[in-house]
């Protein structure tokens, strides 16, 4: 429904799609849109991932909403702990539709998994207001693209779909012929390290002041998830 001030979107970011090019966020009106970001047990419990990605993917959340809301985004976040939480981003949708409405539309990016683009498809059967689901544009490939390449194939090697997208996009090429000289060095790959040899050390980042609040949740919520987070960093 159209407002007086003019069309209202809300638009959903997911937890593995933080990122400032998101379709979901292109055509952005700060004044009038509401991004909708949620943290729910149906996310962090349909497997049971281990303790570092639950801290990595929360701690990333909450401050990539950040930097939305210093850019003056105005954001709906939904923390694990939040009253009125129902633990599930379809319910987190009708939720936000409710409290924050009316919208013209709600915007989201494909999501990665098919567990959750079935939910997509289910909830846009059942709301009232247009639900536009976008294409993911951080791939190099578009279904589209895979598609074309896999029609008529008896068999489909994914290393050929590899080396037609290098052949396109010339990564990993070197004047039109793959770099080093062979599409792969799978072999070499699969021998043991030589004796002797010093491996770089590992890049570390200390967490921030976020991230222990996050650690600390994390360790509360999910103590039987396996991971220990001594190391995270």
């Amino acid at each position: 429904m159209k407002t007086e001030n003019g069309p209202r979107a809300l638009r959903l970011v997911l937890g593995d799609q933080l990122s400032d090019g998101l379709t979901a966020l292109e055509d952005l009106d700060p004044a009038r849109d509401l991004v909708l970001m949620a943290e729910v047990m149906a996310e962090t419990t349909y497997v049971r991932h281990h303790k570092h990605k639950l801290v990595l993917v929360l701690s990333a959340m909450r401050q990539f909403a950040g930097r939305l809301r210093a850019r003056g985004v105005r954001v709906r976040y939904v923390r694990l702990g939040d009253p009125g939480n129902t633990h599930s981003l379809d319910g987190e949708v009708r939720r936000a539709l409710t409290d924050e409405g009316p919208f013209d539309r709600i915007i989201a990016t494909e999501p990665g998994e098919w567990r959750l683009a079935d939910m997509f498809a289910a909830l846009r059967e059942t709301l009232e207001v247009p639900f536009d689901i976008r294409p993911d544009r951080r791939f190099i490939a578009s279904h589209r693209t895979f598609s074309a390449w896999a029609a008529g194939k008896k068999t489909l090697t994914m290393e050929f779909f590899y080396r037609e997208m290098r052949r396109k996009t010339g990564l990993l090429m070197e004047d039109g012929r793959p770099a080093g000289g062979r599409w792969n060095f799978d072999a070499e790959n699969r021998k043991r390290l030589p004796k002797g040899l010093q491996r770089p050390g590992r890049l570390r980042f200390p967490p921030n002041e976020e991230t222990r609040a996050v650690m600390a949740e994390v360790a509360e919520r999910f103590p039987e998830n396996f991971g220990t987070l001594d190391t995270f960093d």
